[in-house]
Parts: structure tokens; sequence; C-alpha cells
């Protein structure tokens, strides 16, 4: 769980990220929570979007792919959304403020 200090300091970071994964019609699929998961192993924080035939709203989609994944939900504004899992072996954002 994320305090608002650090959700601050990751939306700061997540505000110059593009999006990498876009929820469409087939909606979320196990396949597409396996990349995420990868990516977010990868780089920590990502940017998500949900296109508007998806069926989905953008807090659905993030809420259900955060669950999937084990990650967080940084920020959700319109049809994008951000979430971050910390990577414990080799971190990758450093200096985020202390729970």
């Amino acid at each position: 769980m994320l305090t608002s200090k650090q959700r601050a300091y990751l939306r700061g970071i997540a505000a110059t990220y593009d999006t990498i994964f876009q929820v469409g019609k087939g909606g979320v699929t196990e396949t597409m929570c396996k990349d995420i998961s990868e990516a977010l192993r990868k780089r920590e924080l990502i940017k998500l979007r949900v296109l508007e035939n998806s069926g989905y709203t953008a807090r659905e989609a993030a809420d259900e792919i955060a669950a999937a994944t084990d990650s967080d939900v940084v920020q959700v504004i319109g049809s994008k959304f951000v979430l971050f899992k910390r990577n414990t072996k080799d971190p990758v954002i450093e200096n985020i403020p202390r729970a």
C-alpha cells in the first residue's frame, strides 16, 4: 500500500512516461497480465490506457490488473492509469519517500 507522499512522487515520475499497454475490446486477459507483470518487474512503474471499445472504465481495468499482478494503482485519470510494483532485488526507481 502506498502513502500519499509516495503516490505523489510516483505520479510526478509517470507524467513523462508513454503508455505501453492498452486494454481493448478483448478485455483483461491472463496473457496480458503476464506481460504487464514482466514489464513491472523491469520498469517498476508503467502507464496503461483503456480504449473506448473495451467495456471497462479505467478504474475497473486498473483494479483488475493490479489485483492480477499484485501491484499498486498510483493514479487513474481519464482513460489512462499508472501501476507500480517494487522490484526488491534490483530497484529501478530511487529516492521513494518512506512509508
